[in-house]
């Protein structure tokens, strides 16, 4: 008698669901899109303004690149607030990715066009894809496990995999058509990859019918709208005086700032103020002392992301520069495209990834000390080491007049395993801790706080101007090898405000998980 063949959302593929790959290639071609824009991005900005020429830049100032570069970074993922709470009332995670694709897929095509209201236009079509897709394509994938799954972590990882594929693919495809057709033909190219992205996506459905579903009455029923916790802000004075006197130094700030941006710094506090309030009343609708202890650790490790992105996605800015400007890019006679040192990351992460891992999963087994937490941490170290060589870039440009290329390199190598220890671990950390009721929402606030890190970068890179590369790179990485080195030393009592949510995770597969649209921690 033939065996009965399981239905497409329970197939699996390499010991994990097939839908893993489904949003696997779907983030890639994404990443494609996005990530060979930002390659672009910093260097369209400064290249010199020149007539009827594809090689024509906005000429723009450092500062005011970077400046722009830290806000476009920061609303990428601070959208991801208004993309998971559609998702998590409305649409379900699995609509809302279609959407952030389609608007994404405009966003880049009108980025081809060779004109200034086309950029800020595709610039603000992508603000909005991402901030709906980034959070609910997370979600998802931390839908197709069950709780205490160890293959979660792996399936992360995996999942990250592609989001570097598409990074790598693109950095070297639209760095070269870039710099041999003009900046616009890169853009086009990245608005081609999102294109494809989308297929992948739609024809992968099947795979997918289990997760990231409308949200039903009962489910709708047991969360807290926005409204409701702000309207029960009113009744917890306490709250309520610290939000005002947030808002009123926003205003302040907002009417008084002298510098360039004063509005726009002062809208920036208004924000954050109106997240204080909400991050605080739904502390106070947790229940119980078990949700509210491990909803402590989410904040901390909140911090960590912060701290992490704020020194790492220099890469994107003040490093593209200093690659761009101060380093010796020729190679047998020819000059490596500056976008290309982007692909460094994207690649080791695809060399690294589940070298990485697998070195915590065979640690956690061996019942060594693999928490999330100190993997967060050594993240935050190792990245911060990874600055050290730029600073001993920064003094060989000073005694030569220009740096090797293997200075970027090493950086590269060395904020690319921290991000692998970092940056996978927490997304699924997250999956672990959040309240269930509140997951997409709190997912939509974790890819708010590396949006937060983005705009913090692009403040530090700002300073270079003023500072000088050897003091900002020097300064970074003092700060983020103490910082991570201070979360070790907090390890035990964090530890035992999670309440054990890492314990008793096991090698679980198809015959015994139907695949869960939010974890229960």
């Amino acid at each position: 008698m033939s065996a009965v063949a399981k239905p497409a959302h329970k197939r699996e593929l390499f010991g994990h669901p097939v839908g893993l790959y489904v949003l696997f290639f779907t983030e890639m071609w994404e990443r494609f899109s996005y990530y060979g824009m930002r390659a672009l991005l910093t260097l369209y900005m400064t290249a010199q303004t020149l007539e009827n020429n594809p090689q024509s830049g906005l000429g723009w100032t450092t500062t005011e690149a970077l400046a722009l570069y830290g806000w476009y970074t920061m609303l990428v993922y601070v959208m991801s607030i208004p993309g998971g709470f559609l998702a998590d009332r409305y649409l379900g995670q699995k609509k809302a990715v279609t959407i952030g694709a389609i608007l994404l897929t405009i966003g880049h095509g009108v980025l081809a066009i060779d004109a200034l209201w086309a950029y800020y236009t595709g610039l603000g079509f992508v603000i909005l894809g991402v901030g709906m897709l980034k959070p609910n394509i997370s979600t998802m994938v931390g839908g197709l496990y069950k709780q205490n799954d160890i293959r979660r972590d792996k399936g992360f990882s995996i999942f990250y995999v592609g989001i570097n594929l598409g990074s790598f693919i693109a950095s070297i495809t639209v760095g070269i058509v870039a710099a041999v057709y003009g900046w616009h033909y890169g853009f086009g190219l990245a608005g081609i990859g999102m294109f494809m992205g989308l297929m992948v996506y739609l024809y992968g459905q099947r795979f997918l019918v289990h997760v990231g579903n409308v949200p039903t009455k009962e489910e709708k029923a047991s969360d807290i709208s926005l409204g409701q916790l702000f309207s029960q802000l009113f009744k917890s004075p306490l709250q309520l005086i610290i939000v005002g006197v947030m808002l009123a130094y926003s205003i302040y700030a907002g009417l008084t700032y002298e510098g360039p941006d004063s509005w726009g710094y002062g809208m920036l506090f208004i924000f954050l103020s109106f997240i204080t309030g909400m991050m605080m009343m739904i502390y106070k609708n947790l229940n119980g002392q078990v949700e509210k202890d491990r909803y402590v650790v989410l904040l901390i490790s909140l911090l960590m992301v912060i701290v992490f992105w704020g020194s790492f996605e220099q890469m994107g800015g003040l490093m593209n520069l200093y690659a761009q400007e101060k380093t010796n890019r020729m190679l047998m006679g020819w000059e490596v495209p500056a976008a290309w040192f982007q692909a460094a990351n994207a690649g080791f992460i695809i060399l690294f990834a589940v070298v990485v891992a697998n070195f915590w999963a065979k640690r956690k087994l061996k019942g060594k000390e693999a928490t999330s937490l100190f993997k967060m941490a050594v993240g935050v170290i190792i990245m911060g080491i990874g600055f050290i060589y730029m600073v001993f870039a920064s003094l060989q440009y000073e005694s030569q007049g220009s740096s090797a290329m293997y200075w970027l390199v090493l950086a590269y190598f060395f904020h690319t395993i921290g991000e692998l220890s970092l940056s996978p671990v927490s997304l699924s950390f997250f999956t672990k801790l959040a309240p269930a009721r509140y997951m997409a929402l709190m997912m939509g606030v974790y890819w708010a706080a590396t949006g937060l890190g983005n705009k913090v970068a692009g403040i530090v890179g700002e300073s270079s101007v003023q500072a000088g590369e050897l003091k900002v790179f020097g300064g970074l990485f003092i700060f983020a090898v103490l910082f991570g080195t201070l979360v070790l030393f907090l390890l035990k009592p964090l530890k035992r405000l999670t309440h054990g949510a890492e314990d008793n995770e096991v090698d679980m597969h198809d015959d015994k998980v139907e695949g869960h649209e939010v974890i229960e921690s």
